[in-house]
Parts: C-alpha cells; sequence; structure tokens
C-alpha cells in the first residue's frame, strides 16, 4: 500500500487500533455474553480443581477417613470436570462464531467503502494490495477475535482467580510470589515495544509478497513469452525472503520473552514452593495446602506466561486493524453534495466542456486537458481521434465524474456535475470500453451489469442486437454458463459483443465507445460494427477511435493533442485540410496498403 495511506491516517501502530474490532463484535452481545460466561466457568472449574485435591488429601486421606469419604470427594472432582468440559465446548462455540462473524462484516465494510472511491484512489494504491489487507489481515483478526482474546480473558480469570484463592491459602506465601510481577512484567514492556513496530512490517511484507503472486499470476502470458520466468522467480524469491527476515525477527524476540518470563515465573513460584515445603514440615502448613498451593501457583504461572504470547497476536491483531482501519477511513473524493439538483426529465444527452483544465493526481506535471471545452448535442455522434496522452480517455474519465477538473465546468444536461449525485450521472451514460471486462460469473450475470431487473425476453433482444445470441446459445448452459476468470471461454470478439449488449440493456441517452473494434479480425469487426450501429441509435455517442475508418461516419470529428482541439470537421474536410489529421490518415492507411 502507498505510504500516502499510512501517512494522512496515521494509522497507530498500538492495542488501540483494536477499538474498531470491538466496535464491530458488540453488534452481537448476545453472544459475547455467553462466551463470557463460558469463559467464567472454563477459569472457575480449572481453579476449582486444586481445591478439590487439597479436599481429597486432608479429609479423604486422613487418618480418620474411609472409602466412601474418598469417593464423595473424588465424585465432587470428578463433577468438576464434566463442567470445565461443558464450558470450555460452549467457550469454542461462541467465540469461533464471533471471530468468523466479526471478520465477514469487517471484509464487507472495507468492500462497501472500497466501491464508494474513485479511481484516484486504486492509482496511487494497488488494488493486489488492498485484496491482500482483506484476506491476510482478516486473518488474522480472525484469530485475535475466534481464539487469543478468549485465551487472553480466560488466562486473566485465571490468573486474578488464583490469586485470590492463593491468599486464602497461604498469605505469606502469595505476597512473595506476587513481589516479583513487576519483574515479570518489564521485559514485557520493553521488548513489546520493538514487536509492535515488527509486527506491522511483518504485515506489510506479506502483503507485498501476495500483491508480487496476483500480478505475476495475472500476467502469466507475458511473462512466459518475453521468457521472464526465472527473473520473476527471483524476485519473488526476494520478496519471500524479506518477508521471512522481518517474521525471522519477530519470532526471535517473542521467543526471548517468552524464555524470560517463563524463567522469571516458573523460578519465583519454585523459590514460593521451597519456602513452603519448609513451612510444611515445621507444621504449619497441611499437606493439603501446600498441594492446592502448588497446583494453583502453576495454573497462575501458566496464565500469566501464555499472556506474553498473548500480548505478541494482539500486536499483530493491532497492526492488521489498524491496516484495514486506514482503509475504512478513506473519504472518497467524488460524492453527492449535501443537496443534489436532479437531472431534467426526460434526458436528452446533452454534453458540455467549459474551459475545463485537468492534472491526473500522479502525473501532476502534465496536463491531461488544458483549457477544454466542447459542446455535444442530443444524438449527436462525435469522434474523437489523436495520438496517445492526448487526453481522448480523460474526457470519458471526466463526463462520468471519476474526476473533478482542476478548473473549469462538465455538464450533463445542463446541470454541472459537481451538483448532481455521481450515481444519477452514471446513470444516463452506457459504455463500451477498449478492455472489455467480464466477470468470473454467468453470462447471465454478465449481461445483466447493464440492468439487474432485466428478464430473459430483455436479455435475448439485447444479445439478438448486439450480434451475441448465437454464441450464446451454442454455450453448454446458455446464458447460465460460467464465463471464467476474465471470459476466458470467449473470444475477444465474442467478449466485445457481450459488452455491447450490456450497453444495450443499459439503454442510456449517452454513449462512450473507446476504440470497441479494436484488435479484432475483420470478421469480428464486421459484427461488432453493426452492433455498434444499432447501438449508436438515438443516443448522443463519443467515440475514441485510433483506427480512423470507424470514425468516417461521425457527425463531426475532433482532433486532439496535448489535451487540447486542434482540429474539427468532417473526415472529408479534415483529410483536405493537411494537418494532424490528414497526417495520421496517411499513416493509417499508407500502413494498411503495405
Amino acid at each position: 500500500m502507498a505510504d500516502s495511506i499510512t501517512e494522512k491516517n496515521g494509522a497507530g501502530r498500538k492495542l488501540g487500533n483494536l477499538q474498531m474490532v470491538w466496535h464491530v463484535a458488540i453488534r452481537y452481545p448476545g453472544v459475547i455474553a455467553g462466551a463470557c460466561i463460558a469463559l467464567i466457568l472454563a477459569a472457575g472449574s480449572t481453579l476449582a480443581i486444586p481445591a478439590g485435591f487439597k479436599r481429597v488429601i486432608d479429609n479423604g486421606f486422613s487418618a480418620g477417613g474411609n472409602g466412601a469419604d474418598v469417593s464423595d470427594h473424588f465424585r465432587y472432582l470428578l463433577m468438576i470436570v464434566v463442567v470445565l468440559a461443558i464450558a470450555t465446548a460452549m467457550r469454542f462455540y461462541f467465540v469461533s462464531w464471533l471471530g468468523e462473524r466479526v471478520v465477514a462484516d469487517i471484509r464487507a465494510m472495507v468492500q462497501r467503502n472500497l466501491l464508494r472511491l474513485p479511481p484516484r484512489f486504486f492509482e496511487e494504491n494497488r488494488p493486489s494490495e488492498i485484496a491482500s489487507r482483506m484476506t491476510a489481515d482478516t486473518a488474522v483478526i480472525e484469530q485475535i477475535v475466534g481464539t487469543t482474546i478468549s485465551v487472553a480473558l480466560r488466562n486473566l480469570f485465571m490468573g486474578i482467580g488464583g490469586i485470590v484463592y492463593l491468599f486464602t491459602l497461604a498469605p505469606m506465601l502469595t505476597l512473595i510470589l506476587l513481589a516479583g510481577i513487576p519483574i515479570i512484567v518489564l521485559p514485557i514492556v520493553l521488548i513489546g515495544r520493538k514487536l509492535q513496530v515488527l509486527s506491522r512490517t511483518s504485515l506489510d511484507r506479506v502483503a507485498d509478497v501476495g500483491a508480487m503472486i496476483s500480478e505475476t499470476l495475472g500476467a502469466m502470458k507475458i511473462v512466459q513469452a518475453f521468457g521472464q520466468e526465472k527473473r520473476e522467480a527471483e524476485r519473488f524469491q526476494s520478496a519471500v525472503d524479506s518477508a521471512f527476515v522481518t517474521a525471522r525477527t519477530r519470532i526471535l524476540l517473542r521467543a526471548i520473552m517468552t524464555s524470560i518470563v517463563i524463567a522469571l515465573v516458573f523460578g519465583s513460584i519454585t523459590l514460593v514452593m521451597w519456602k513452603g515445603a519448609l513451612d510444611v514440615m515445621a507444621g504449619t502448613l497441611s499437606g493439603g495446602t501446600i498441594a492446592a498451593f502448588v497446583l494453583t501457583g502453576g495454573l497462575v504461572a501458566g496464565a500469566f506466561g501464555s499472556l506474553t504470547e498473548v500480548y505478541g497476536d494482539l500486536l499483530r491483531g493491532a497492526g492488521a486493524a489498524g491496516r484495514l482501519a486506514e482503509l475504512l477511513a478513506e473519504q472518497p473524493e467524488i460524492a453527492p453534495p449535501a443537496h443534489p439538483l436532479l437531472l431534467p426529465q426526460p434526458a436528452r444527452g446533452a454534453i458540455r466542456f467549459e474551459h475545463v483544465t485537468f492534472h491526473y493526481p500522479t502525473r501532476r506535471e502534465v496536463s491531461a486537458l488544458a483549457d477544454f471545452s466542447l459542446s455535444v448535442s442530443p444524438g449527436e455522434t462525435v469522434a474523437v481521434v489523436g495520438p496517445s496522452g492526448a487526453g481522448k480517455t480523460t474526457l470519458f474519465q471526466m463526463i462520468q465524474r471519476f474526476y473533478d477538473p482542476d478548473a473549469g465546468t462538465v455538464r450533463l444536461d445542463g446541470i454541472a456535475l459537481p451538483d448532481a449525485d455521481p450515481a444519477d450521472i452514471r446513470a444516463r451514460i452506457a459504455m463500451v470500453p477498449q478492455e472489455t471486462v467480464i466477470f468470473a460469473a454467468s453470462a447471465r450475470d454478465n449481461l445483466r451489469y447493464g440492468d439487474w431487473t432485466a428478464g430473459d425476453a430483455q436479455l435475448w433482444a439485447a444479445a439478438e442486437a448486439a450480434n451475441a445470441a448465437d454464441f450464446l446459445r451454442k454455450l453448454p448452459q446458455g446464458l447460465d454458463t460460467f464465463m471464467g476468470e476474465g471470459g476466458a471461454r470467449l473470444s475477444g470478439g465474442q467478449r466485445q459483443r457481450l459488452a455491447i449488449a450490456r450497453a444495450i440493456l443499459r439503454n442510456a441517452p449517452v454513449l462512450l465507445l473507446d476504440e470497441a473494434t479494436s484488435a479484432l479480425d475483420a470478421e469480428s469487426e464486421r459484427l461488432v460494427q453493426q452492433a455498434l450501429e444499432k447501438l449508436m441509435e438515438d443516443r448522443t455517442t463519443i467515440v475514441i477511435a485510433h483506427r480512423l475508418a470507424t470514425v468516417r461516419a461521425a457527425d463531426r470529428i475532433i482532433v486532439m493533442e496535448e489535451g487540447r482541439i486542434v482540429e474539427e470537421g468532417s473526415h472529408d474536410q479534415l483529410t483536405t485540410r493537411g494537418g494532424l489529421y490528414a497526417r495520421l490518415a496517411r499513416l493509417q492507411f499508407e500502413g494498411l496498403a503495405a
């Protein structure tokens, strides 16, 4: 993820980041209550076991005891074990359910917010790393909510309850035991600070690995076509090694912290037990009391010792929560105004650029549009040509209000775009992109992206109009056939016709065509062009064209260069003027003739 997010939002590396997780979890108070009850029962049952042994030793095995007494005390122990088993099962169910539910909610929240963000955000931040945050980081949170927190609470209950019970058994020994706690806490605090930084860094390295996997697999044909398998393997190995080195350092610190704490905890218990054994020999403590003290002390030591590992997990969870909180904190720059103006009815499809200047956020030094003005009348077809980087695609980005101009105004049917709801604006626009987007879903769902309420009759009518019905009927399951990743089961021409059918279903007054017939064979281009002609009828159409043969029938052609209109007219007019259009046409047609 780009540094800009972290810097802008100042996502902390502290446990306070887990507040976001808590705010999601408290939506389920009944589950939390059930988990807490189960935790208390499990901790209480565990602590009751040493008390049971004390009864067995002091009473059941006393000189005056009999078999019936021993049986009674062992039945008491068995009852505790049954309660512990049931409580543990309840705890596992409730906390596991809560972990899964919290993660599902966080993923949905992040996705909803991402869908609100403009393209600028995804230019500055890699989508593959965002995906890693929604998978790897949420998996860490699932572990925290579903395991770590419940273990921490159980150990906390056991530790506090055990200390209280120890005071009832031997107050002086307990005070000696507690005196060592500050010595135990000190390494946790000192080493924990370094772990905070390493936990976040480790997650970043893992996200880099995930992003590289996604990038390489998505471009596998290019990698293999250019023989770059070895280089990509080396690059990936470097990223994996970097993640490993960071994780190794984090693991080493946790191991050192755990070792120090366990040595201090069990060392102090050993010294206390030594003193207790002397008291038993002196007759000031009973055998059952010292046995209960040893067992309870071991439970307390284990509880507080495991809290050191829990603390490390919580730090990782805080890092993951902070990275997800960054995504949730992002606010869309393109948003509806407080009181949006309604677009006129019926829709006309009039588009107007008024002295628009625009720079892309990631390329501020280059002007994509410079004092650009253009008026497109309802129902008019305007072709836009020019060299790469002239600003043609930027026009489409501005019309759909993916960006706002730095200066000037873009209007749709007389309304300035920032004064209207972006959803209303985009509802009046249909788009056929150059690089067709086909989702990994059925043909039906890909078509219905144009109108999700469309029935089968409308779908087939749109497919017929787009010359797509024939190949759709030949698919194994018809409209229910899965299209594969990126429409892998279709040819380029079929994907393009499917996109045109989607635009026909949109039935919008404004149509944007971004070189919809590029890279197609002659037969596919003919079918696509026929479909486009039907689609363009009675619509305001703006066509971006690199192949000039596709724009001759346009009502008007504008020629762009460096964000400005340098020529305007019909094909014949522009050809005879001998300007940029004539030069582009000559180069292209001479190239075709050659």
